[in-house]
């Protein structure tokens, strides 16, 4: 829902520096929203307030944090010093690929937290005055690959399932609050999550061009389907029948297909 000028409400948007964060960002900002942008990136942040602010007059402030460690919400949270957020948009995240056994913990530990702890803890932290306000929106950013096991990215996969399962019950949950919870699941997007899989290794670039996606499209997709309510929010209608694949071919064979998929996408 659009706001008046004299019911100034702020978004939040994790990971706002690049991609679809700051696609999100802009969004939000054209439709009049003040802004609070959190990345490790304060350079590019700094470069995003910039460009947002020559087109809109939004408020904007600038926090800088690792959102990969743990405890990072309750830092963010305290940096709001008691502003309201009335839409958060958990959109951080990265992927690692390479075998489980082969992988570096510290960084399989740094996803997980990003993707698991610091979703659910600033969803947490920040639901609790949407409901007492009995209003609110919130997106969490998951994946097409949410929607099955994925060899060689397994904990990327599986924490991503986390983000959609766990967005679908606290949907459910805030039903009649006033408050709504979409969980966007792109697939394959044109953003720097590339350049971040496996570390900048070879796995930096796509080698499978098929069926990817202009980040602007999603955001504008996505954006569209969280201020309308929607829970699941998938763009795309290939994205939309592979994500319903498993439900009529064997996980086992599912499963394979990706691992093969992977190794040709990603692999030597």
């Amino acid at each position: 829902m659009k706001h008046t000028e004299q019911i100034k409400q702020t978004a939040l948007v994790t990971g706002a520096a690049s991609g679809l964060g700051f696609e999100l960002a802009l969004l939000l900002a054209k439709d009049g929203y003040d802004l609070v942008l959190v990345d490790i990136n304060i350079e590019k942040l700094q470069e995003v307030k910039e460009e947002i602010a020559a087109l809109y007059p939004s408020d904007i402030q600038l926090i800088n944090k690792d959102l990969s460690q743990q405890n990072v919400s309750e830092e963010i949270f305290q940096a709001l010093e008691g502003k309201s957020i009335n839409v958060l948009i958990n959109n951080a995240g990265f992927g690692i690929f390479g075998s489980f056994n082969d992988t570096d913990w510290e960084r399989d530990a740094a996803m997980l937290n990003l993707h698991v702890l610091t979703t659910t803890h600033l969803t947490k932290l920040i639901l609790k005055g949407m409901v007492a306000r009995g209003s609110g929106k919130i997106m969490n950013m998951s994946s097409l690959a949410a929607f099955q096991p994925g060899p060689l990215m397994s904990l990327y996969y599986a924490s991503k399932a986390y983000i959609l399962s766990f967005s679908e019950a606290i949907a459910n949950e805030l039903k009649g609050t006033g408050v709504t919870v979409t969980v966007l699941c792109p697939g394959q997007t044109k953003t720097c999550f590339q350049e971040v899989v496996s570390n900048g290794t070879n796995a930096s670039e796509n080698k499978i061009k098929f069926n990817i996606a202009c980040p602007t499209e999603v955001a504008e997709y996505g954006y569209k389907a969280m201020q309308k309510g929607k829970v699941v929010a998938i763009p795309g209608t290939f994205n939309k029948f592979l994500s319903r694949l498993p439900r009529f071919v064997p996980r086992r064979t599912v499963t394979a297909i990706i691992r093969k998929i992977q190794e040709k996408n990603r692999g030597n």
